[in-house]
Order: C-alpha cells, then structure tokens, then sequence
C-alpha cells in the first residue's frame, strides 16, 4: 500500500493519465479521531476512528467526472482511474471546468506559520473521559439543573494532501481538541436546555471542563418559565453566540454557484452598501491557530486577505475558478471540496468589525426588546432576502433583562436589516467567524 499521502496521488494521476483522462486532480486524507461520552458518571459511549479517504476528479476535453474511495491498494486505484474516465466520457460538456494555469498556482505549499497543528502527544481516552465527567459533574453540582443530556471530549488528527496533474502538489496537517456540555433544568414540560463548548487547535488553548460545564448550566437556568412578549416591532438583540448567522446569510447570498444561478437577493449589489458605512467584513485565510486557516484553496491558488465589504460596500463575490469564469471574473481563490465531489466556493475565515459597546451597554441602549440567544428553524427566501426565524433568549424592559422568552418568531428582510446593525464587542477572535452581538432595530417580532 502506498505510504504517504503524495506517493497515493501521484499513483492516482498516473493511473488516470494511463486510462485517458486529459488532466486530473487529487484529494487524499487520512485521519485519526477519538471522541468519549459520558452520562451519569460513567462512561456511555467511546469511539475511535482511522481512516484514508481519496477523492480523483478526471477531464476528457470539457467533461468532467468525479470518484471517491477509501481503497488504496494499488490495483483498486487502477480499477477507480478507469471507472472515472469512462464516467467522464459519458457526461455533458461544461465549457467552465479545469485546472488552473501554471502561473496561477499557489508557490507556497505547506501550512507552515499558521500554527493548524498542535505537536503535543494524542490525548489519553482516560483524560478525555476526565474532561467529560468534569464537565457533567459542575453542572450536576449547581442548584437547578436536574440533569445532563450530553457531555463529550475528544481529539482529532488530519492529514490533507492536493496533487493536480498541472503540477501543483502540496498539503498541511491539522488537529482539534473539544470538550461541550448540554445541561437541563426543571422537568416534565418545565425542562430547559442549553450548551456550551469550546473547540481549539492546541489543546493548551481549551478552556477548562469545569467552566463549560458551569455555563451550560447557567445559560439552561436563565431560560426557565419563558414568556412571549406581545406582537409588535422592537429593536432585537442577537447574541454573539448567533450574531454569526446574519453574516453568514450574507456570505451565502455572494457565493459565486447562487449568483452564477440568479438565485440570489444579492444580484444587484455589488458595488452598493450592503451595511453600515462604519462596518467592513474581512476574509483572513492566514490567521494563527485559527481551524478554517488554508494556505491555498482546493484549485491549488494561493489564498489571500480580501475585503469582501469595504465601509460598508460589496466589493466582489466569493468565486472558485468555474464561477469565476461562468461571471467573467477572476478566482478569489475561494474553493472548497471534499473527497466526494468536486470543488465549490466557500469563504475560510471572516471578521466583522467591532463596536464601541459591550454587550451590557447595547442591552440598556435597546429600552424595550429581543436579547436573541438562540434560533430554531429557517425561512429565507434566496430571490427576496425575506428572514422569518424562530427565536429564544431574554426580554429586555427599559434597558434591562426582564425575564426568559420562548417560541418567538423574527421576521425582516436581510437587505434592510444588514444596513441597520450595531456591533457590539465580544466577538470570540479564536473563532473562525469572529462576529459580535448585533443589535437590529425595527424588526417584526410575532408572540402572543
């Protein structure tokens, strides 16, 4: 069997080239993961993978095909060539597939610099099960909770290798450490439930069991004997941990594939304000010891900080090499893939920029409305921008909290709401979406 992840695709290119394919490329990756849960004090559930996962993408003139496999024995490799370009022969031309040019290709080849992994030995599953039973027992342990429906640890190890027969060859390896906590409060049709985790590169940069499981604990309290406020428009409040979800309608809505499509709310936007002037949204793909880091995309380009929103103005879409040409642009170096399948756009790692205010200062400056803390459901309308969701958090009276609110729903329209946001300034900057609470004003809030 082949030994590193370049020597399988390098044979995977050779194999394709011998079977007729015109060019091809190659995503190969192995990893190792390991994850523990625990209930009641005591071990539930202990699980370990290894895997090698290979993806090939052949052309035979403007046709493409792809196949993905965990075999790498060499004669399964010759056999997974030979089926693909049959398959690719058989498709429908697309005058938009191909490999990237020579002189488009990344120069830097590993991920060196950006700290993607952590070289400190795999946890131990005993330490795992510890973090996980640490993480129960606190939120046992405070008054109110009356149980816990989830508690985990676990660690994860990965290598990703991209090769293309155009002769970009490279890849990195990245590893995760998490520890999360669901606690439950009250019972019968009187429970609550809520979370928390953390999810870092270096183990070392993980926050402590114990303070996971004493805020999912808290944030499960705060949220028995809900009310409904009355109908009506009010400013609402989202909360950092659900503020990321506008941005990301918003990065959904410039993907290249839905503007390629016309299926987007966004078509006549480029060039006009999309948010406040004082806001610009930033695309970093070379943040230290951030998971959605890469030093190129899945075309083999050399990815790069871009503005996507420059004082509060669109500046481009978010295109892999396909789109781009479909749109006559050039590449933002955005593409993504898995093994299954071919690549897409898809942004890596954005930051909003912050407030002045925290967010106890945007609390008392709201008066009467919505804190959001988190969301069930979603009815947007790609052509509109129509946003209707289901909410729950914490009403505000004369700028401070007044009790917990459930079975909410937000309604508004994405381009009006995106202008009329205030930041706050708890973003979480380890985060690959580093997005603070946002407060919107005037939006339809449907209760009793």
């Amino acid at each position: 069997m082949t030994d590193t992840l370049e020597q399988l695709s390098q044979s995977l290119l050779h194999h394709a080239k011998r079977a007729g394919a015109d060019a091809a490329d190659v995503l190969a990756v192995r990893g190792d993961a390991i994850s523990i849960d625990v209930r009641n004090g005591a071990l539930e559930q202990a699980e370990r993978s290894e895997s090698t996962d290979i993806g090939l993408r052949v052309f035979v003139g403007q046709r493409v095909a792809n196949v993905s496999s965990s075999d790498v024995r060499p004669e399964s490799l010759a056999m997974m060539a030979e089926r693909v370009v049959a398959m690719a022969k058989e498709a429908p031309e697309d005058p938009y597939v191909g490999l990237a040019d020579a002189d488009q290709l990344a120069a830097e080849r590993t991920a060196d610099g950006l700290e993607l992994y952590d070289p400190s030995a795999e946890p131990a599953p005993s330490a795992l099960e510890e973090d996980a039973g640490v993480a129960e027992a606190t939120a046992l342990a405070i008054d109110g909770i009356t149980q816990v429906s989830g508690a985990s640890a676990g660690y994860g190890r990965q290598d990703i290798h991209l090769a293309a027969s155009n002769g970009f060859s490279g890849g990195y390896r990245r590893t995760s450490r998490h520890t999360s906590c669901v606690a439950i409060a009250g019972s019968g049709t009187g429970m609550e439930r809520d979370y928390d985790g953390d999810q870092r590169i270096f183990q070392s940069d993980l926050r402590s069991a114990q303070e996971i499981g004493e805020t999912a604990a808290h944030r499960a309290l705060e949220r028995m004997n809900p009310r409904k406020p009355k109908t009506g428009a009010y400013p609402v409040l989202f909360d950092e941990r659900v503020s990321s979800t506008l941005i990301g309608h918003l990065l959904g809505a410039i993907n290249g594939a839905a503007i390629a499509r016309r299926s987007s709310w966004a078509l006549d936007l480029l060039g006009e304000q999309v948010l406040p002037t004082s806001l610009s949204l930033i695309e970093d793909p070379h943040r230290v010891r951030v998971g959605g880091s890469r030093p190129f995309d899945a075309e083999g380009l050399a990815t790069r900080t871009r503005e996507i929103v420059k004082d509060g103005v669109l500046t481009g879409w978010t295109l892999d090499l396909a789109t781009a040409r479909k749109l006559e642009m050039a590449s933002t170096a955005s593409a993504a893939r898995g093994t299954s399948g071919g690549p897409s756009p898809s942004v890596s790692n954005v930051a909003l920029t912050q407030g002045d205010l925290s967010r106890a200062d945007l609390i008392a400056q709201m008066g009467t409305g919505l804190v959001v803390t988190s969301m069930i459901g979603s009815t947007i309308n790609p052509n509109t921008g129509d946003y209707s969701r289901g909410a729950a958090g914490v009403w505000v009276e004369n700028g401070e909290v007044a009790y917990p609110v459930s079975g909410v729903t937000i309604a508004g329209n994405l381009r009006d709401m995106l202008k009329r946001m205030t930041p706050g300034n708890d973003a979480r900057p380890w985060l690959s979406r580093v997005v603070p609470s946002l407060l919107v004003e005037g939006l339809t809030l449907a209760g009793d």
